[in-house]
């Protein structure tokens, strides 16, 4: 059962002191692992969003036999469709209930996608990488911050190991699709799941949401309660676009060994006749697109120069043992590809 609404710190990166924003932006990642991002339209305009919405709803329209010439591969790159991927395989026996679920876009190379694209997609191609740009050069922003709050030396730490110059990484823009409450299997009981309970693969996730759109909650730190998390929190009702979801993955708390938090969460169906959040529903299809940040593929993972992060090893050590003290020194490409095993279990099923 949800508990209430869960409080997520709102930040607005555009503060004119850039260390005060900083050190806010590394304590909310500490303490709860997302945070709410204010879009006042400076770094991702609102009609970019709308733009992207628009474009997520193409996609799903698209006719099924071109999304299936694109079936998502071990590059995680195409279309993944209903039930075909399992977020929570610890208890899970079938897939997440997602028609249509997810495609998945990698790098673009010169503006043209190095996938294969749906033909009625394709005149858009444009429109998608100039969408991706603006989320890549915002997590550079968000990662140089974070770099700051840490006092990392360099501060550009976590920012040049995302830098694509480097080379390539596994950083996706993926366009999600969840049908309404009414359009799914077994559609009267009390509650089901749209997305496995799961904390994300990579550094950092983006997450854009519409207006109304009911379904995400993260897990608190108790351990047992779900917590509702609103598309517009107080104090955002009159920006230009509700406010972006920024979480942090698995690889960013293991590279930081575990001091930033990386937080269970899960996307559902409130149930008949109930909502989560005021002025949110089941009842109409409901999108999101989400940007999954990785540093370039061939990043050493190791324990990140900074001496609060050091500091954090010592006293875990010290307490109760530190999960991460011991450990394979993991790429970057070899921690998501962990992931990715466990998670499209069909895949590579069928590719064995």
């Amino acid at each position: 059962m949800a508990n209430k609404v869960a409080k997520i710190p709102v930040i607005d990166l555009s503060g004119e002191n850039q260390e005060q924003v900083a050190k806010e932006l590394v304590e909310a990642a500490i303490e709860h692992g997302f945070i709410y991002i204010k879009n006042t339209g400076k770094d991702i305009p609102a009609d970019a969003v709308h733009g992207a919405f628009d474009m997520g709803r193409k996609i799903f329209k698209a006719p099924l036999e071109e999304k299936q010439a694109c079936t998502i591969q071990k590059n995680n790159r195409g279309w993944s469709a209903m039930q075909y991927e399992t977020l929570d395989p610890s208890t899970q026996r079938v897939g997440d209930f997602k028609e249509s679920r997810a495609f998945n876009f990698g790098e673009f190379i010169n503006g043209k996608a190095d996938q294969p694209m749906p033909p009625t997609i394709a005149p858009y191609e444009s429109q998608i990488n100039d969408f991706r740009e603006l989320c890549y050069n915002l997590c550079l922003k968000i990662n140089t911050l974070l770099g700051i709050g840490l006092q990392v030396t360099p501060p550009d730490f976590f920012k040049n190991a995302h830098v694509r110059e480097r080379g390539a990484s596994g950083t996706i823009l993926r366009f999600l699709y969840y049908p309404p409450h009414s359009d799914t299997p077994d559609a009267n009981r009390e509650e089901d799941v749209r997305a496995g309970a799961h904390s994300d693969y990579g550094s950092m996730t983006l997450l854009f949401r519409l207006k109304g759109q009911a379904g995400l909650e993260i897990l608190t730190q108790d351990g047992k309660t779900w917590a509702p998390v609103p598309v517009v929190p107080p104090g955002t009702e009159n920006d230009p676009s509700p406010p972006i979801l920024l979480n942090i993955g698995d690889l960013l708390s293991y590279w930081t060994n575990g001091l930033l938090r990386s937080t269970v969460h899960r996307v559902v169906f409130p149930g008949p006749g109930k909502t989560s959040v005021a002025g949110e529903t089941d009842t109409e299809p409901r999108y999101s697109i989400a940007f999954f940040c990785h540093p370039v593929g061939t990043t050493l993972l190791e324990p990140v120069p900074s001496e609060r992060v050091r500091n954090h090893e010592e006293d875990a050590q010290a307490k109760q043992g530190n999960p991460y003290a011991e450990r394979k020194v993991l790429t970057a490409d070899e921690h998501l590809h962990m992931r990715l095993k466990a998670s499209y279990l069909q895949l590579y099923k069928d590719k064995e």
